[in-house]
């Protein structure tokens, strides 16, 4: 989108790019309640100093609301969706005690991200998933973790009073639809955008961290 249309996008680190500097050595899957609310304040710092440098005009992939989601999920299912898959909704049978702890201070920070997030977007597309979770070994392999999300996401919007479209279909379809729905001009091909995008990614490093640490010690 930001390509196809010129409006700035935020940069700020993914989760994979944090991991190995906050909890190193470590795959998503691995990592502690205080682990993850680590990297739950570094996701959140990170996004808010780069909206405020691209001021009140920016299209961001997600919002701070992802960082709590993603707590206020494992809460329910697990540090690690993974292994409580193959549950009854993918929930974890019984929440222990560290995990009663960190679901006082996932609400904490819910107060503070959605206070966030109200003063900060003026609208959402949510794009609904269309594809099967992709086997990355980052990714929780977990539909019920994942309907969690998008469940309460859309249920915050709605408590926020932020509007949100959904959007379905290809990526063209996609970038058709959004800029209609926000009147937005295109400056460039769509397929052009979609090369320079996919270039952007390609950049990225999205090794899991246990890759990155067998790869260092064999050079």
């Amino acid at each position: 989108m930001s390509r196809y249309t010129g409006v700035p996008r935020t940069l700020a680190r993914t989760i994979r790019e944090i991991l190995p500097e906050a909890v190193p050595g470590k795959a998503l899957s691995q990592v502690t309640p205080a682990e993850f609310l680590q990297l739950m304040l570094r996701r959140h710092t990170g996004r808010a100093v780069q909206e405020a440098l691209l001021g009140d005009h920016f299209i961001s992939d997600g919002s701070s609301l992802q960082e709590w989601l993603y707590g206020a999920g494992r809460v329910l299912h697990g540090m690690n969706p993974n292994a409580t898959a193959e549950n009854a909704g993918g929930l974890v049978a019984v929440r222990e005690e560290e995990m009663e702890f960190f679901a006082k201070v996932v609400d904490q920070y819910a107060i503070a991200l959605k206070a966030h997030v109200k003063s900060t977007y003026d609208a959402y597309v949510h794009l609904e998933h269309e594809l099967p979770i992709a086997a990355d070994g980052h990714r929780p392999m977990n539909e019920g973790f994942r309907a969690t999300i998008d469940k309460k996401l859309l249920e915050t919007l709605d408590e926020l009073e932020i509007p949100y479209h959904i959007v379905r279909g290809t990526m063209p379809e996609r970038l058709t639809r959004i800029c209609e729905l926000f009147g937005l001009t295109p400056v460039m091909s769509m397929d052009e955008a979609i090369a320079l995008a996919r270039e952007d990614y390609a950049a990225q490093d999205f090794r899991l961290e246990t890759e990155r640490v067998a790869a260092a010690a064999a050079a």
